[in-house]
């Protein structure tokens, strides 16, 4: 017996013909009736030519995410041994894999799937009802591969708590899936040592994705003063600290994550030059304005602003507030690390907004260079979702 069937309607279906993975439900024109929410669906054009399979679930706008563009695949254990060996083996050539993101979703054609790697570690994050069904066989087959190389995992962690999962008709759900383990897991990163609390972290514990931003950064904080903004867990505080700075000052709203960062101070030697405070960003860049302080390195690194199209243009004004604020502070010649992480902010208008920044305070830009996330969360083209952060560093000068 064969597959359910959805058919696309004339002139749909445009990303997945791009090379994307991604069907929505203005889309389709048709569904047999025999399909089943999280189950596999064959998916055809509008004139009955295959596109491929999929997982389909009609309670997300993304109703169909695509496994394979060959109508002739089958979706067995092979199959995604073969996913889960490339996705790895990927790793193995780009990155450290000491601690490293492992599954990157659609990015690596497990779509709605993210697999972290903290030292001995993995944590999982499902947000697509199909692979969701899958998930405890991807997992088994990757501690496999793993240990074929001579790493032995100690535990698994579910970080399903994501809100976006009511919208595939699942609830958030997190805790242990395998035998119990210490929850707080020590890594090493540029040569810093990290306490990541893959329980209450935010997502997945810790935010692997800047990892070689975080190294360009340290280049230029040695000897320098530097100030770090929406810092989380102190990682570039900590980065610029090892790598020489002469004062480190690490800003977070959340105390727990000052907490942390604090800790990760201690545990590398650092309390007496990295140190951090809870505060609002917004609200404390004006008042050292007003206390006349400069520093040579600021680095911006904030949460995503916007989380949908709707509300970029509020995104535009906190990212320029922010960034004129932070150029203002800056000695001359001073240094600007400054990113966004949403995709909704696109490399355009992220750029553009930080040029409006600079001539509204009247400032010269050089650009040092401009970078993106680490290549163990790849960017898949025509999968836009998967090109996400933005990372400038420039040489910030008054006007001469």
């Amino acid at each position: 017996m064969g597959l359910p069937v959805a058919t696309l309607k004339k002139g749909e279906g445009r990303m997945l013909k791009a090379g994307g993975l991604w069907i929505f439900d203005n889309e389709i024109a048709a569904v047999t009736e025999d399909a089943v929410n999280g189950e596999l669906i064959a998916v055809q054009d509008f004139d009955g030519y295959p596109m491929g399979t999929g997982f389909y679930n009609n309670n997300s706008k993304i109703t169909i995410r695509m496994m394979s563009r060959n109508k002739d695949a089958v979706i067995d254990e092979v199959f995604l041994r073969a996913r889960v060996e490339a996705a790895w083996n990927y790793r193995k050539r780009t990155v450290d894999i000491s601690s490293c993101r492992v599954i990157f979703g659609e990015a690596d054609f497990l779509p709605g799937l993210v697999v972290d790697k903290f030292s001995d570690v993995l944590v999982v994050q499902s947000l697509a009802m199909g692979i969701d069904r899958m998930k405890e066989t991807i997992l088994r087959l990757l501690i496999e591969a793993m240990l074929e190389d001579g790493i032995h995992i100690r535990g698994v962690y579910e970080r399903s708590d994501a809100k976006v999962r009511r919208q595939e008709g699942m609830q958030p759900w997190k805790g242990l899936l395998r035998e119990p383990f210490d929850t707080k897991v020590q890594i090493v990163e540029n040569g810093v040592k990290y306490i990541v609390d893959v329980e209450e972290g935010q997502k997945t514990g810790f935010f692997l994705d800047q990892k070689y931003n975080r190294r360009a950064v340290a280049r230029i904080a040695a000897g320098h003063t530097v100030l770090d903004c929406f810092t989380h867990t102190g990682s570039f505080a900590l980065n610029a600290g090892i790598a020489g700075a002469k004062s480190v000052l690490g800003i977070d709203a959340s105390q727990l994550a000052v907490d942390q960062a604090t800790e990760n101070a201690k545990l590398n030697g650092l309390q007496e030059v990295v140190k951090f405070q809870c505060e609002d960003v917004f609200a404390l860049l004006p008042r050292l304005e007003a206390e006349g302080r400069k520093f040579d390195v600021i680095i911006l690194d904030p949460p995503a602003f916007t989380k949908s199209r709707s509300s970029v243009k509020n995104a535009v004004k906190g990212y320029r507030e922010i960034n004129l604020r932070a150029m203002k502070l800056l000695k001359d010649g001073g240094f600007l690390a400054t990113c966004s992480c949403s995709h909704f902010m696109t490399y355009e208008l992220f750029t553009q907004t930080i040029g409006q920044a600079a001539k509204n305070v009247h400032k010269r830009l050089r650009q040092v260079e401009y970078r993106h996330q680490a290549p163990d969360h790849p960017i898949l083209w025509a999968a836009e979702e998967s090109y996400y952060l933005k990372f400038y560093i420039f040489q910030v000068m008054n006007q001469p």
